[in-house]
């Protein structure tokens, strides 16, 4: 195994119901009312993860495209409103990765692959599996099987929590530390992980309902995973491992989708369009996707055809036919006026070609239209900064929703736009958050520290750069230390 994988594989070593490892994937640490409530706080656990999700950034592609982002969350607060704790914060993202899998994080972070993404066949299917990475989280899967599994003291409580953030920041020494203390113990996790698995499709079946999703769905989903695994030798999908299939796991999650009346579910557009663009970035040979779309193109609805305009439009865009796409997305434009995606696109097209003049007058006009889209925002930041506008760019990344203000790309397009206002001291301290955000503690030391050479900084300015310098390297020096 290289080093990134095995990195990667570390830091969800706990993540993943696995009978071979205790699982991060359900982490959900205890609260006060726990015995083990005084090891890690709420405020604790929030910075877990965090540190969590900034760690995955340097281990593998977090998906940076904000209409996918804004897709993937959307559903997942859906489900989330309607578990068993609705209050819990959770973080969902996708990751880039052609693997089928989806894992859940401390802090309530989870992720779902577009290789998963894009074997499902309906929405309810993708719902279904995070609706089951959300029952992982809620029912406190980590906690409850560090505490049955051996009754184990608070101080060995302690040290496999203190192996978990080993695993983050060095890999090898976390791997030792949970060896160490899973000895002895490993028959008993995988009867207990089993009865997680299906705790969390019972739990999730709940919430899958409530949420207005297919229940069925679950079982149709596990069957055609497990049915699927004769043409995998070998190259078992990840997610059957970490989290196994059995012929009764999928007759009980059938046999309790049956209680709810059936009825039909149909896919939402954001849904098909998500699908259609995760096909486009994730394929090497753009003439597959092509092809593909083209016969698409040709059958289902009025709605799923224009989908695969879409897709054909998108593919046109990577291969640089800007007249080509624009001609597709203005159509799509004029028959969908109110499908956000379409005009998104159409602006795209007129940026990419370098007509930032029409495409800050589309974005501009799609804002007009939908006000509280961010994903139009934040490529209307980016066309803006390209046609020297970076005061305005400033305005409206300003008005962005506080859910995007801690991700990378917001820091970036900060750090853009004051070197463009010729602020360079401001423009090092975003990229240092940029940085920070994406995991490399070490690049935003250093331009905190160029941030501190500039000569015309405000005493206010000053006191940041002072406060995070020394936050980033107190960290590092804890990094370092566990080495």
């Amino acid at each position: 195994m290289t080093l990134k994988p095995l990195i990667f594989s570390l830091g969800l070593i706990l993540f993943c119901s696995s009978p071979r490892a205790l699982d991060i994937e359900k982490i959900q640490l205890p609260d006060m009312g726990d015995s083990a409530g005084a090891i890690i706080s709420p405020t604790q656990e929030k910075e877990f993860g965090e540190a969590f999700f900034r760690n995955l950034h340097q281990q593998t592609e977090i998906n940076q495209d904000v209409e996918i982002q804004q897709y993937i969350q959307t559903i997942g607060r859906q489900l989330a409103s309607h578990s068993d704790t609705p209050s819990n914060p959770f973080h969902f993202f996708v990751v880039m990765d052609p693997n089928i899998n989806a894992f859940a994080g401390p802090g309530g972070y989870i992720g779902v692959n577009s290789g998963l993404i894009l074997l499902t066949e309906a929405e309810s299917e993708l719902a279904s599996v995070m609706a089951h990475e959300i029952a992982h989280v809620t029912q406190r899967h980590l906690y409850r099987s560090i505490e049955k599994a051996s009754k184990m003291s608070i101080p060995t409580v302690a040290a496999t929590l203190a192996a978990i953030l080993i695993g983050t920041q060095s890999p090898n020494m976390g791997q030792a530390a949970l060896m160490a203390i899973q000895a002895g113990n490993i028959q008993f996790q995988i009867d207990f992980t089993r009865d997680h698995e299906k705790e969390a499709d019972r739990v999730g079946m709940q919430t899958l309902a409530g949420a207005n999703y297919d229940p069925r769905s679950m079982p149709t989903f596990f069957e055609r995973l497990q049915q699927s695994t004769r043409y995998y030798g070998k190259g078992v999908p990840e997610f059957l491992r970490t989290h196994p299939v059995s012929e009764n796991r999928v007759a009980d999650t059938r046999g309790r989708a049956e209680i709810y009346p059936y009825r039909q579910y149909p896919d939402s557009l954001a849904y098909l369009l998500t699908k259609a663009k995760l096909t486009v970035m994730s394929a090497q040979d753009k003439r597959t996707p092509l092809q593909h779309f083209t016969t698409l193109e040709m059958q289902g609805t009025s709605e799923q055809r224009a989908v695969a305009r879409y897709g054909i439009g998108l593919v046109y865009l990577e291969n640089q036919q800007y007249a080509a796409a624009s001609e597709v997305f203005q159509k799509l434009t004029e028959q969908y006026p109110t499908q956000p995606q379409y005009i998104s696109a159409l602006a795209r097209a007129a940026m990419d070609a370098h007509d930032y003049e029409k495409a800050g007058k589309l974005f501009e006009k799609a804002i007009n239209s939908f006000p509280s889209n961010d994903a139009l925002k934040i490529e209307y930041t980016r066309s803006l900064l390209k046609n020297a506008q970076p005061q305005r760019a400033k305005q409206v990344l300003q008005s962005l929703s506080d859910g995007e203000k801690d991700q990378p790309f917001y820091y970036e397009l900060l750090a853009q736009i004051f070197a463009d206002l010729k602020q360079p001291g401001e423009s090092h301290r975003y990229m240092a958050e940029y940085y920070y955000a994406s995991g490399e503690t070490e690049a935003a030391i250093m331009q905190i520290r160029l941030a501190k050479q500039e000569s015309d900084l405000s005493f206010q300015l000053q006191a940041i750069l002072n406060e995070r310098l020394n936050f980033f390297l107190s960290e590092e020096e804890s990094r370092r230390a566990e080495r």
